[in-house]
């Protein structure tokens, strides 16, 4: 019932600029707290930052600086913008909503940085 998809991703060079946008359908959006992980092969998951209905909620100290978590709830969208890309930022980058009490997973979008 509740559906979440990434979009967005793809290469950039080193310094460069990306923006993710994730779509969830079904139930309240507007009440849904949101949160980027990205995940790397033979990393676990790592969470780089979240967002409330009110205020965005720590970012990882590795992105901190460089990466924004922002919505549009009248979109029915979240956003995760990355400036200053390096290339230790390349992941599998997801979006996590969580309705309560279930927590609904994104497929994933591919980030790649390089020159």
């Amino acid at each position: 019932q509740v559906q979440v998809v990434e979009s967005g991703g793809g290469l950039v060079q080193p310094g460069g600029s990306l923006r993710l946008t994730c779509t969830v359908s079904g139930g309240t959006f507007s009440s849904y707290n949101i949160d980027w992980y990205r995940q790397t092969p033979g990393k676990p998951r790592e969470r780089v930052g979240g967002i409330t209905d009110r205020a965005i909620v720590g970012y990882a100290d590795s992105v901190k600086g460089r990466f924004t978590v922002s919505r549009d709830n009248a979109k029915r969208m979240a956003y995760l913008q990355m400036d200053r890309l390096r290339p230790e930022d390349t992941a599998v980058y997801y979006c996590r909503a969580n309705p309560g009490p279930a927590i609904f997973w994104g497929q994933g979008t591919q980030v790649t940085v390089s020159s």
